[in-house]
């Protein structure tokens, strides 16, 4: 993808999350609790673990949302950076947290805050953002680089890669998405949106496609992201059931049916030298 899609993206991104949006209403991770609860169980062994090692959880959350995690994070002791694409995200993060100097909010709208960083982090934190970075593979090059000696990354609710994905999984994830979206109207853009992705096309124009368009490039590759994560961290990837409706979610999520990925890298190393 070239800057000047890149650019767009993160346009796309910051006009439909703009002020008023809803984060909860097409997110599992905050709307079903075993998932959110599972996620803060995380959050806080991880701040936990930093504490115990140097006295202090310094986090980089990047694309906090309205702030649902960053509590979870202040709440078990960390300090926290908060990074947001959207504008609209930014200022509420900014209202939501004002007065709290354990909190520093940044408006990223380039997507380039890592890139002139001095400061290290213990940890970082993605909740559902990979599938909306272009490459993440280079932005996660970029971020082990800015995580301490000994520090992490966690990362969550991204979709995984299709081609490794079951028939059966694909088959539910579309069959339980459809039945959520027909309560959601905007039917022309969302018949529209469909059309193109049945054709396997991309329209740079369309904000659907540019703020989901993992669905066209198929997910995320989980295991190319475990692969560039192991050279410097112990990495555990962690899969299991997601949809938007609370009905299907609870229904199958304990089958075998695997949508989306989590990662946690811990005890970041030093890159060793190449010959």
């Amino acid at each position: 993808m070239s800057e000047r899609d890149e650019a767009a993206v993160l346009r796309a991104q910051d006009h439909a999350h703009a002020e008023g949006h809803d984060y909860t209403k097409g997110s599992p991770h905050l709307r079903h609790d075993s998932l959110r609860l599972g996620i803060e169980a995380r959050l806080r062994r991880l701040v936990r673990d930093a504490v115990a090692r140097t006295g202090a959880c310094r986090v980089l959350e990047i694309g906090a949302g309205h702030g649902t995690f960053t509590r979870t994070l202040l709440d078990a002791g960390a300090t926290v950076t908060v990074t947001e694409a959207s504008r609209a995200s930014a200022d509420h993060l900014l209202l939501e947290f004002a007065g709290d100097d354990r909190v520093h909010v940044v408006h990223d709208e380039s997507g380039e805050f890592l890139l002139d960083q001095a400061e290290r982090w213990d940890l970082a934190v993605l909740i559902s953002v990979v599938h909306h970075i272009p490459d993440y593979l280079a932005f996660f090059s970029g971020l082990q680089e800015v995580v301490a000696e000994g520090g992490a990354i966690f990362s969550v609710q991204d979709p995984l890669w299709y081609p490794r994905r079951s028939r059966a999984s694909h088959v539910a994830s579309r069959a339980t998405y459809f039945a959520w979206r027909l309560g959601q109207g905007n039917y022309r853009r969302g018949l529209a949106t469909r059309l193109r992705r049945a054709k396997g096309s991309y329209d740079d124009a369309a904000e659907s496609d540019l703020v989901e368009y993992h669905v066209v490039r198929q997910g995320v590759d989980e295991e190319a992201l475990r692969a560039l994560l192991a050279e410097q961290f112990d990495v555990e990837v962690f899969t299991y059931w997601s949809t938007q409706s609370p009905l299907l979610h609870r229904a199958l999520e304990g089958t075998r049916l695997r949508s989306d990925f989590g990662v946690e890298a811990t005890g970041r190393r030093q890159p060793l030298l190449r010959q």
